[in-house]
Protein backbone atom coordinates (compact mmCIF):
# COMPACT_ATOMS: atom_id res chain seq x y z
CA UNK A 1 0.00 0.00 0.00
CA UNK A 2 1.60 2.91 -1.45
CA UNK A 3 -1.19 5.12 0.14
CA UNK A 4 0.85 4.89 3.38
CA UNK A 5 4.29 6.45 2.14
CA UNK A 6 2.33 9.35 0.12
CA UNK A 7 0.29 10.09 3.04
CA UNK A 8 3.38 10.27 5.19
CA UNK A 9 5.17 12.69 2.77
CA UNK A 10 1.67 14.62 2.58
CA UNK A 11 1.99 15.00 6.46
CA UNK A 12 5.16 15.61 6.42
CA UNK A 13 4.92 18.61 3.78
CA UNK A 14 1.97 19.88 6.06
CA UNK A 15 3.75 20.06 9.32
CA UNK A 16 6.52 22.24 7.48
CA UNK A 17 3.50 24.78 6.04
CA UNK A 18 2.18 24.71 9.41
CA UNK A 19 5.56 25.74 10.98
CA UNK A 20 6.34 28.02 8.26
CA UNK A 21 3.33 29.92 8.73
CA UNK A 22 3.22 29.93 12.67
CA UNK A 23 0.03 27.77 13.07
CA UNK A 24 -1.40 25.14 14.97
CA UNK A 25 -4.27 23.88 13.84
CA UNK A 26 -4.78 21.67 10.56
CA UNK A 27 -8.84 22.25 9.67
CA UNK A 28 -8.94 21.16 5.98
CA UNK A 29 -6.46 19.41 3.54
CA UNK A 30 -7.37 19.00 0.03
CA UNK A 31 -5.21 16.73 -2.34
CA UNK A 32 -5.91 16.80 -6.19
CA UNK A 33 -5.05 13.32 -7.71
CA UNK A 34 -5.10 12.30 -11.34
CA UNK A 35 -7.17 9.38 -12.49
CA UNK A 36 -3.96 7.68 -14.24
CA UNK A 37 -1.82 8.89 -10.56
CA UNK A 38 -2.57 5.13 -9.05
CA UNK A 39 -3.69 6.78 -5.75
CA UNK A 40 -6.73 4.73 -4.32
CA UNK A 41 -8.71 7.68 -2.55
CA UNK A 42 -9.99 5.53 0.32
CA UNK A 43 -7.03 4.01 1.03
CA UNK A 44 -5.06 7.79 1.56
CA UNK A 45 -8.22 8.46 3.41
CA UNK A 46 -7.29 5.89 5.88
CA UNK A 47 -3.50 6.07 5.58
CA UNK A 48 -4.08 9.95 6.96
CA UNK A 49 -6.25 9.28 9.36
CA UNK A 50 -4.88 6.24 10.87
CA UNK A 51 -1.20 8.51 11.18
CA UNK A 52 -2.90 11.82 12.42
CA UNK A 53 -4.58 9.60 15.34
CA UNK A 54 -3.68 10.83 18.42
CA UNK A 55 -1.37 13.59 17.33
CA UNK A 56 -2.41 17.70 16.84
CA UNK A 57 -3.70 16.94 13.53
CA UNK A 58 -6.48 14.40 14.72
CA UNK A 59 -9.68 15.05 14.02
CA UNK A 60 -8.63 17.44 10.52
CA UNK A 61 -10.00 16.37 7.13
CA UNK A 62 -8.64 15.03 4.06
CA UNK A 63 -10.34 16.31 0.67
CA UNK A 64 -9.94 14.03 -1.97
CA UNK A 65 -10.78 15.38 -5.79
CA UNK A 66 -9.95 13.69 -8.84
CA UNK A 67 -8.77 15.31 -11.94
CA UNK A 68 -9.84 13.63 -15.15
CA UNK A 69 -6.99 12.40 -18.08
CA UNK A 70 -7.32 14.93 -20.87
CA UNK A 71 -4.93 13.27 -23.92
CA UNK A 72 -3.79 15.38 -27.05
CA UNK A 73 -3.69 12.78 -29.81
CA UNK A 74 -0.33 12.54 -31.53
CA UNK A 75 -2.19 12.10 -35.33
CA UNK A 76 -4.80 15.06 -35.08
CA UNK A 77 -3.97 17.31 -32.47
CA UNK A 78 -7.53 17.30 -31.01
CA UNK A 79 -7.54 17.29 -26.96
CA UNK A 80 -9.76 14.46 -25.22
CA UNK A 81 -11.05 12.80 -22.89
CA UNK A 82 -10.90 8.96 -23.04
CA UNK A 83 -13.96 7.29 -21.81
CA UNK A 84 -12.10 4.35 -20.24
CA UNK A 85 -9.95 4.95 -17.63
CA UNK A 86 -7.21 4.03 -19.02
CA UNK A 87 -4.63 6.33 -21.16
CA UNK A 88 -2.95 3.83 -22.85
CA UNK A 89 -5.46 2.67 -25.13
CA UNK A 90 -7.78 5.59 -26.21
CA UNK A 91 -8.63 6.31 -29.63
CA UNK A 92 -9.17 9.45 -30.59
CA UNK A 93 -12.81 10.44 -31.22
CA UNK A 94 -12.03 12.65 -34.46
CA UNK A 95 -9.10 10.45 -36.10
CA UNK A 96 -9.81 7.35 -34.31
CA UNK A 97 -5.74 6.98 -33.63
CA UNK A 98 -4.80 4.87 -30.86
CA UNK A 99 -1.50 4.65 -29.52
CA UNK A 100 1.16 7.66 -28.95
CA UNK A 101 -1.27 10.15 -26.99
CA UNK A 102 0.27 12.74 -24.69
CA UNK A 103 -0.86 13.09 -21.44
CA UNK A 104 -1.99 16.93 -20.60
CA UNK A 105 -3.60 15.89 -17.16
CA UNK A 106 -4.59 13.24 -15.09
CA UNK A 107 -1.59 12.31 -13.09
CA UNK A 108 -1.60 15.31 -11.02
CA UNK A 109 -0.80 14.42 -7.28
CA UNK A 110 -0.54 17.64 -5.26
CA UNK A 111 -1.80 19.32 -2.25
CA UNK A 112 -4.54 22.70 -3.78
CA UNK A 113 -4.84 24.41 -0.30
CA UNK A 114 -4.47 23.88 3.52
CA UNK A 115 -6.78 25.37 5.65
CA UNK A 116 -4.96 26.37 8.79
CA UNK A 117 -6.05 28.16 12.55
Amino acid sequence: MHELSIAQNLLALIEDEMAKHDKATLVTVKVRHGRLSAVVPEALTMAFEVLTAETRLAGSTLVMEETPVVLRCRACGREFSPESPSAAFAPCPACGEELGHEVLSGRELYIEYLELE
